[in-house]
């Protein structure tokens, strides 16, 4: 017979869950600015694809424009990117900051750089 059990004190289940609800809350806010970041650099990859063919700068900012509307885009438009032209054609790029509140005053701040791939 074993005269020490093992396992887990309700103090230390009480802990693990605050640790583990702490966590997850954490990341159902963050998790909404990055499905947004990653709507984004699918919007510039996709429309530097078709920028290459030729088009302007002006038909490259419509576009992006006409996209984050489809795509619920809030964080950057169209006048956001920067587009230059190199010898594989235009290249797109954007960088935004997201601030995120989470409790009180305490937030979580976050640079996002998103660039359309050669």
């Amino acid at each position: 017979m074993r005269n020490r059990q093992f396992g887990v004190s309700l103090l230390g289940l009480m802990m693990g869950a605050v640790i583990l609800i702490a966590v997850a809350l954490l990341g159902m806010r963050l998790a909404p600015s990055y499905i947004e970041f990653f709507a984004i650099k699918k919007a510039v990859n996709a429309i530097a694809s078709e920028a290459r063919a030729g088009g302007t700068v002006a038909e490259v900012r419509k576009s992006f424009d006409l996209r984050a509307a489809v795509d619920a885009i809030d964080s950057v438009k169209g006048s956001d990117l920067d587009v230059t032209k190199d010898s594989n054609g235009l290249q797109v790029s954007v960088a935004y900051r997201k601030e995120i509140p989470l409790v009180a005053n305490i937030g979580v701040y976050i640079e996002f750089k998103a660039a359309s791939s050669e």
